[in-house]
């Protein structure tokens, strides 16, 4: 593409001209009226399966769609008849299993299955059982009768129990939830932003699956149930899908953040840090909101309220995701731009300090953002390449990271189909070589 200005060559993907600083954006700036993963989806959007399952949004959206809404239909059906082993089983496993699926269906763990959803998923699976156990064991017993099987149903909360419940265990449970992901998403072949994402999200359903077989176990072993089938089937709705939905999201969001923008994960950087602040703000919110409604006399409306509740932090998740992932892909087209026009695939890369995102060979203002080079407080910043540790010991060359102010703009005029096919030939290309690879 030319500018019409300076009538210099400039990538597809530039909101600016690089060399002049012409505005070339349209009316929409910022693209929030077209999701990069799905385009006919904006930016301000709950849609769900394209926030925690974007590779496979624009292929089989509704695959995933129907496999989650029959898994509820059987499990809301069964509490309907009291049949609660069968019910709890099933909300269980139901987000789980279909999100193994999905990767399996895109192959996110890059045909290696074992590893993946044995950090991913078994790991968290175990700690969570533990931590589960200990935790409850510490509240003591309750009610058989109480919704959430937190509260009395009755009387006041005490604060000892609500610090445990609604603070102690919900922030372990956010560590217990990152330490999979984490280890995978350090590795060469897993650093991109969507594998992070996805990572955290199966993490936080298996913390949820094994957490809400531990605290129901009674319902599990006790058979046929003969209480207000309202009741089981708030419970089984809250505990199966708002619950492990609220939990994967929360986790990926911050393991995505991890990953980070670019080739090589970012690590433990103050963004990473704040994403992980939210996540635990979030499950401390919604195990909060449980534990106090379940003290309303009316023990089905006190449930119906913590799914109110709860969906309404899942959707502010949400939206967050949409923004972290929108900005990643966007930032992953220039990032490919950049390489294409002469960084090459193993060149270092500038960025600005303003917004973050790449800057074009030889650019004299920033093509997501306009922002002159050379009037940024801090210029451009390239921290010198150092040996990094990778897979078992070896060394490989780390990539450039920058020190930056974050910024909240994006970039790309064409469509985001180009936007995704640009993230894949990123990682295609980090990864027919690992010892060319870069770590952030």
């Amino acid at each position: 593409m030319e500018c019409p200005r300076c009538h210099a060559q400039i990538p597809e993907t530039a909101h600016f001209c690089p060399v002049c600083g012409d505005d070339r954006r349209g009316h929409d700036a910022g693209r929030r009226r077209s999701f990069a993963a799905r385009p006919d989806e904006p930016v301000a959007s709950f849609a769900l399966v394209s926030s925690i399952m974007p590779r496979g949004s624009g292929q089989r959206p509704q695959t995933y769609r129907v496999a989650l809404t029959i898994a509820l239909v059987v499990a809301l059906v069964a509490a309907i008849f009291g049949a609660m082993p069968i019910a709890v089983l099933v909300a269980a496993f139901a987000v789980p299993i279909v999100y193994v699926v999905y990767m399996y269906d895109v192959n996110l763990w890059e045909d290696e299955p074992l590893p993946v959803t044995g950090l991913a998923f078994g790991l968290t699976g175990v700690l969570a059982i533990l931590w589960t156990v200990l935790w409850t064991w510490l509240r003591g017993p309750v009610s058989f009768a109480t919704p959430s099987f937190e509260g009395s149903g009755s009387g006041a909360p005490s604060l000892g129990t609500f610090l445990l419940v609604a603070l102690l265990a919900p922030v372990v449970g956010e560590v217990i939830r990152q330490v999979g992901p984490v280890l995978l998403a350090s590795r060469p072949q897993f650093d991109d932003l969507m594998d992070g994402l996805t990572f955290g999200v199966i993490s936080g359903v298996a913390y949820s699956t094994f957490d809400t077989l531990v605290r129901h176990w009674a319902l599990l072993t006790g058979g046929v149930q003969q209480s207000d089938p309202g009741l089981w089937v708030s419970l089984v709705f809250l505990e199966g899908f708002v619950k492990p939905l609220l939990m994967g999201t929360a986790t990926g969001l911050a393991c995505a953040e991890f990953s980070g923008l670019g080739r090589g994960f970012d690590g433990f950087t103050p963004r990473y840090l704040r994403a992980v602040i939210l996540a635990v703000v979030a499950n401390v919110a919604y195990s909060a909101g449980v534990y106090l409604f379940s003290f309303l006399g009316n023990a089905t409306v006190g449930v119906l309220l913590s799914i109110v509740w709860g969906l309404l932090i899942l959707a502010i998740l949400i939206l967050r995701l949409r923004v972290v992932l929108h900005t990643g892909l966007m930032e992953a087209a220039l990032e490919h731009a950049a390489r294409t026009a002469g960084a090459g695939p193993d060149g270092e890369l500038e960025f600005c300090s303003q917004c973050e995102m790449p800057l074009q060979p030889g650019a004299a203002f920033c093509a997501a953002c306009g922002t002159a080079v050379n009037a940024t407080a801090n210029g451009v910043r390239v921290r010198p390449k150092q040996p990094a540790k990778v897979g078992g010991g070896t060394s490989a060359p780390a990539e450039e990271t920058v020190t930056v102010r974050r910024g909240s703009s994006v970039a790309g005029e064409n469509g985001p189909t180009s936007a995704t096919d640009d993230t894949t030939t990123i990682r295609e290309t980090g990864r027919t070589g690992h010892d060319g690879e870069e770590q952030a």
